[in-house]
């Protein structure tokens, strides 16, 4: 696969708006599992990450291998522990949760991890990890000890978003978190975007159509859709009915 990062920046720069599919391994069926990855495939889906803040069940690299052998889109890990990681996928998100101030999520376990990360044949994005208040608890701000940006504080998140990019981060991802009452609003989509030049992830409470075109019309370069479009299958299909 083509470098990433690169790729995310050609399409940012020619204005392309792009979609990522978000597979979380301990709320997917793995017996069905080769029959979405081939409808992943024949979709217009840019990206697929997988993983997830707890990952209870240990089939991260079955996951990915079951997804590369039907599917020619891009595997990209997200992971919610350093020790998530697998060179069958094609990069991974080295997140930073630079919205809560607990110092291992902000650089402690990337030292732990970082001399294995070198050595291995993965592409790696250091990724600022904004957290927003979606309007219920989440197991991520439960297990990274961490308090979410509240929802309507625009300028707050535009803020982090900026100091992130200042020290070096290569992109954004504003999280409300997985199912999230209330998706990252577009005016705080705007600000982040208004304020920042790296591109800009955005996920958490995506549900539709409406939403999606939204998030990227307010700035997102890429919307990340969660386990919704698992447990409705017909949502994908209106997605390549629709944004085709």
């Amino acid at each position: 696969m083509a470098n990433f990062y690169q790729t995310i920046l050609s399409h940012q720069s020619k204005g392309n708006k792009q979609i990522a599919v978000l597979v979380d391994p301990d709320k997917l069926s793995l017996k069905g599992l080769d029959a979405f990855a081939k409808r992943l495939n024949q979709s217009v889906i840019d990206y697929i990450f997988v993983g997830g803040s707890l990952l209870a069940i240990d089939s991260l690299e079955t996951v990915i291998k079951t997804l590369k052998k039907h599917t020619q889109k891009p595997i990209i890990i997200f992971p919610g522990s350093n020790w998530h990681l697998s060179e069958e996928a094609d990069a991974l998100l080295l997140l930073s949760l630079v919205s809560g101030r607990n110092p291992d999520l902000l650089i402690g376990k990337h030292v732990e991890i970082a001399p294995i990360l070198k050595q291995k044949k993965i592409e790696i994005l250091s990724t600022a990890y904004v957290l927003i208040d979606g309007g219920k608890d989440t197991t991520v701000s439960y297990i990274s000890n961490t308090k979410p940006i509240p929802a309507d504080k625009p300028q707050l998140a535009a803020a982090t978003a900026i100091a992130a990019e200042m020290i070096g981060m290569k992109c954004t991802y504003l999280d409300a978190g997985s199912g999230a009452n209330n998706p990252v609003s577009n005016e705080m989509i705007a600000s982040v975007a208004k304020h920042t030049n790296t591109p800009l992830i955005v996920g958490g409470g995506i549900r539709s159509i409406d939403k999606i075109t939204k998030a990227h019309q307010a700035g997102a370069d890429i919307v990340v859709i969660g386990n919704y479009i698992e447990e409705h299958p017909n949502f994908l299909t209106q997605i390549n009915n629709e944004l085709k």
